[in-house]
């Protein structure tokens, strides 16, 4: 029995439109991408990542208020983005999660969510999803970390166990935040992470 092209071409249109495509993460070495785009922080306050920016660098990490692996991960983050502040490097958490934005990962919980955690760094949201897109970012939690220049040194998880954080024992963010501020190469540039997908619009 022959089939029509037509028929064909439509079943084909509809398997590759079932596909999304994957995104590339952000190469070691990149800018900052987007630095001057202002995004509106739980102090009501709209901020780019040119104004976070330390002397050091930036820490940029996507994140939300219901991931498990977010909340698993609450300490270690709390610990590296104390770390990173201390030693004159910016924190911005961002939440991407567009798909939930009228439920649990709204504005309002995001404000809830900070104060309840004790956030002494920015949390913003990332509207539309536009900064996980131009850093490739898949996942909650997810690190990105710049030195003073501007250029992305060290992405992946917080330490060697992203499936039990507080049980690791190579913590590579912290090293690379060292490892930056003595003006030094970084020696582990990538870690994989695990988390949760971030829940972009019709994800």
């Amino acid at each position: 029995m022959k089939r029509s092209p037509f028929l064909l071409v439509v079943l084909v249109g509809f398997i590759l439109s079932s596909f999304k495509p994957m995104l590339a993460p952000l190469p070691i070495g990149a800018s900052i991408p987007n630095p001057d785009l202002k995004m509106k922080d739980v102090s009501g306050k709209e901020i780019s990542f040119n104004e976070v920016m330390g002397e050091k660098g930036l820490l940029v990490m996507f994140s939300c208020n219901t991931c498990p692996f977010v909340i698993k991960h609450q300490q270690k983050t709390k610990e590296v983005a104390k770390h990173a502040l201390s030693n004159n490097i910016g924190v911005i958490l961002l939440n991407s999660n567009e798909g939930n934005r009228d439920d649990n990962d709204s504005f309002e919980a995001m404000k809830a969510y900070a104060k309840e955690q004790g956030y002494d760094w920015r949390y913003a949201v990332d509207k539309d999803s536009k900064m996980a897109n131009e850093f490739g970012a898949t996942m909650t939690p997810e690190c990105f970390l710049f030195n003073k220049d501007g250029k992305l040194v060290y992405h992946g998880a917080i330490n060697n166990k992203p499936r039990d954080p507080n049980n690791g024992d190579k913590e590579y963010l912290k090293l690379a935040i060292d490892e930056i501020v003595a003006g030094k190469n970084v020696t582990q540039q990538t870690y994989p992470q695990y988390g949760c997908s971030i829940k972009r619009r019709g994800n």
